[in-house]
């Protein structure tokens, strides 16, 4: 069964984004009305740019003195790891697994390389089977 699950089969689709030029002030504010605990970054071409989690905030702003009203969402992108909306569930897994991240942004790339959405730990609980959740946990909480 989990074979034929694509990513876009177990998203969670209406993702919004956080402008680049957005304030991190901002983006805690987005993280708190949509009950999110992170957010993709788009920049001016409304492209996936980054991601901002709000732990990002608490150490990149506050425990450091700056006010997050100062810093650009943008500041904090990096390298982000993505899925294409019709990727195998076995492909959403070893992304997760190798890059060790409890969220991944969805993208259709056939249909203009949009965000289309996102899949969390939660989304995976809901789709696999216990030894199949079991593994995933193991690979990506390892510490080596």
């Amino acid at each position: 069964m989990a074979g034929q699950l694509k990513a876009r089969d177990i998203m969670t689709g209406g993702v919004q984004c956080v402008g680049a030029h957005d304030s991190l002030h901002n983006a805690a504010r987005m993280m708190r009305d949509l009950n999110v605990g992170c957010l993709p970054i788009c920049g001016d071409n409304n492209r996936l740019t980054g991601m901002v989690t709000d732990r990002d905030i608490v150490v990149t702003c506050c425990a450091e003195g700056i006010d997050p009203a100062t810093v650009q969402a943008g500041s904090l992108g990096g390298p982000v790891h993505w899925i294409d909306a019709e990727a195998d569930i076995s492909e959403v897994l070893e992304a997760m697994e190798t890059h060790h991240i409890k969220r991944l942004p969805v993208i259709d790339v056939a249909g203009g390389h949009q965000l289309v959405g996102m899949i969390s730990e939660a989304n995976v609980a809901k789709n696999l089977s216990d030894e199949q959740i079991a593994e995933f946990a193991t690979h990506v909480y390892a510490t080596t």
